[in-house]
């Protein structure tokens, strides 16, 4: 893994719900793309009052990182990448605009020369060598990674995809072709009842023949565990014709103390559940999930 340092080039407003900030400079010009679609960073952002007071970690062999002892840890936050310029030596971000969250303050007053730092990317989305149509559904969290695949996507593939945003004043231009089908929800997102299970099912039905297929699904990662069952379980889809991706969930700032308040025999069970899987991974994730949601988590 590498950490690059970066600086803020310039902010754009792109709806009631979202701003995008242009990152450039730095080393930012050794940034490598993987070239997916929803490929993530880890953020590091300026810590205290002084917007340009940057602690940058170490990057690791294993693939982590360290603050070094003599200096302040800097906030971290994971954010897909809108778009990558090389030419120009560019990164788009998009956030959400929240009125609270060490991220989303940070965009809301980002100006050009903040510092900033992040780490080498990871892609998520892996269709089929067979790819023929594809779903995607997301969130308001989901609609960066969403709009940049859809930009990507070969000619010849189909899209349906379905969004759900807080209201009309949140939704975005997208990348749609003659013979894609888009469809808008409003509400969820923290504002009301999250949809996502209910989009996906409406996309993808029981019968639906998946054949050249592909399903991606991002946003409110516990609403996330009812969709990632339905695919796995009720419509028995292989591993490697879905991905699903949590982005955010409500309390997440208590989620570390509530977990760490469990007992210990608890904790272990969960270890024991990743150390020693009874399936492949979308099983795994899926007892996991399913405990967690059984201890309130």
């Amino acid at each position: 893994m590498t950490i690059h340092h970066a600086e803020v080039a310039r902010v754009a407003t792109l709806s009631e719900s979202m701003v995008r900030v242009t990152l450039s400079g730095g080393d930012l010009a050794d940034f490598v793309s993987t070239g997916v679609g929803d490929e993530y960073v880890r953020l590091f952002l300026p810590h205290g009052a002084d917007r340009h007071e940057l602690s940058l970690p170490q990057a690791l062999a294993d693939g982590g990182w360290r603050t070094p002892e003599d200096r302040p840890t800097a906030p971290m936050r994971t954010y897909t990448i809108r778009a990558v310029r090389p030419d120009a030596g560019e990164i788009d971000i998009d956030f959400v605009r929240h009125d609270h969250g060490v991220a989303s303050e940070w965009a809301l007053g980002a100006r050009p020369g903040d510092p900033v730092g992040l780490t080498s990317p990871t892609g998520l989305y892996r269709p089929p060598a067979d790819l023929e149509r594809q779903v995607l559904v997301s969130d308001l969290t989901g609609l960066p990674a969403l709009a940049r695949l859809l930009e990507q996507t070969p000619e010849g593939v189909r899209s349906r995809i379905a969004v759900e945003v807080p209201g009309a004043g949140s939704r975005q231009d997208l990348s749609v072709r003659p013979g894609d089908h888009l469809t808008w929800k409003y509400g969820g997102n923290g504002h009301g009842p999250c949809r996502l299970a209910e989009l996906v099912a409406a996309q993808v039905p029981p019968g639906t023949d998946l054949t050249g297929g592909y399903v991606w699904v991002a946003g409110q990662t516990n609403a996330l565990r009812d969709v990632r069952r339905y695919l796995r379980k009720e419509l028995g889809l292989p591993a490697d014709r879905f991905k699903v991706v949590g982005y955010w969930m409500p309390g997440s700032e208590t989620w570390g103390d509530r977990y760490e308040a469990l007992p210990s025999t608890v904790k272990s069970e969960l270890t024991r559940m990743w150390d020693q899987p009874t399936g492949d991974e979308e099983d795994t994730t899926l007892d996991y999930e399913t405990r967690l949601s059984e201890l309130g988590l």
